[in-house]
């Protein structure tokens, strides 16, 4: 490999600003080609990245000897086939998260990785968030004891527009999005409680929409989509054609350490943020925006009434970048992985994890509120991962 890693990405759409993290040239990785269905996005690419080169087939990426790794960032539903594809030629491949649709999808790439020996890397870019990196380090210090509940609450202001207006909205290509939004904060729940979601259930509904107008098929959005916002929620229009998918949903979960949490999601709501609330033996925190700068604060003493006032205050530190400089860090770690291997704070096990209790969420809701249990992950794969994807003898 070059002094610079040079990478290659299949996908320019929502998620280009992981190729924009990953074009540092003389600073460890330049984006070297692109593959993009979009002939006005090839287009771009040169102006974008400097040097590199666009094509409309992925499969060149993968064949040209002057990739050294890939980025995943297509829609949800086209992950197997092109990690797999990946992995096969032996590029280090950064799959976008969710990992895939299915426990089944998720289960093949991570057993193709592990047949190659190709190093697979998955994008939960919230655990290089500051607002979770420093809830965990307020955890692991055992500032609030033992963790026994988790709570999060996700309001999606810009939901109507962000997940409504193209394939997000079909459950074809998402299974729902319990699993493809809520993936994330599962994932974020299993990283603080120390644990995996064993069961499930969830409520949830299509409630405001689904009666709103729709563009028809094969009709581009809107100009301005992801920058001029309709309010209030019904007054949107230019919907998917398909939409099928809730935009309310409640989960409830129990983790294989007793741990017993919950996720709520509304893609109406008139703000954009998490919430989380970890309650322990000793004590609880709870973030109050999850920015940088914002607060996380810890309650440790009591019993009391209601307290405004927390007894420790910690602020989230500054950050750089999209997602709070999240996209820059995940990158770094990426690149460090792709050339040296090694355990890192992803984890590709951890993304089957969460999408599989995002899935049997989404049957649960489908299903009247019926209960399920998560399928297990195979041992061997499990302590393949575990050992930071290490060559087998």
């Amino acid at each position: 490999m070059s002094d610079d890693l040079r990478i290659g990405v299949i996908g320019l759409g929502l998620r280009r600003n992981l190729a924009t993290a990953a074009h540092r040239p003389g600073r460890g990785s330049v984006v070297a080609a692109a593959a993009d269905l979009d002939p006005a996005v090839r287009a771009q690419v040169p102006e974008w990245y400097e040097g590199a080169v666009a094509v409309e087939d992925h499969r060149s990426l993968l064949d040209s000897p002057d990739v050294d790794a890939v980025i995943v960032a297509t829609p949800d539903d086209t992950h197997e086939a092109i990690a797999c594809e990946a992995l096969r030629a032996g590029k280090p491949v950064y799959v976008e998260k969710p990992l895939g649709i299915s426990v089944e999808s998720c289960d093949t790439i991570l057993r193709t990785a592990y047949e190659t020996g190709t190093r697979l890397y998955v994008g939960h870019n919230m655990r290089h968030m500051g607002v979770v990196r420093t809830m965990r380090d307020i955890i692991a210090r055992g500032d609030i004891g033992e963790p026994k509940t988790v709570w999060v609450r996700h309001f999606v202001s810009y939901g109507g527009d962000y997940y409504f207006k193209d394939w997000h909205a079909d459950r074809r290509r998402t299974t729902g999005l319990l699993l493809q939004k809520a993936a994330h904060d599962i994932d974020v729940v299993h990283w603080l409680a120390g644990g995996y979601t064993t069961r499930v259930n969830a409520l949830g509904d299509l409630m405001v929409y689904g009666d709103l107008p729709r563009r028809a098929p094969d009709t581009p959005r809107p100009d301005g989509w992801l920058r001029e916002f309709d309010w209030p929620p019904t007054a949107r229009k230019d919907l998917h054609h398909v939409v099928d998918v809730e935009d309310v949903s409640v989960m409830n979960m129990r983790l294989d350490n007793g741990v017993i949490a919950a996720y709520q999601q509304c893609h109406f709501s008139p703000d954009y943020f998490r919430n989380y609330t970890v309650i322990g033996t000793e004590g609880r925190l709870e973030n109050f925006g999850d920015r940088p700068g914002d607060e996380v604060r810890v309650w440790n003493t009591g019993p009391s009434g209601y307290r405004a006032d927390a007894d420790v205050v910690h602020r989230v530190p500054d950050a750089s970048g999209s997602h709070g400089g999240a996209d820059e860090s995940i990158i770094g770690e990426f690149c460090r992985f792709a050339r040296d291997g090694g355990v890192t704070d992803t984890d590709p096990v951890a993304a089957r994890m969460s999408v599989a209790a995002g899935a049997l969420a989404t049957r649960s809701l489908r299903d009247g509120g019926t209960p399920y249990d998560v399928p297990p992950l195979d041992p061997g794969l499990r302590a393949y991962f575990a050992g930071g994807q290490a060559a087998r003898a």
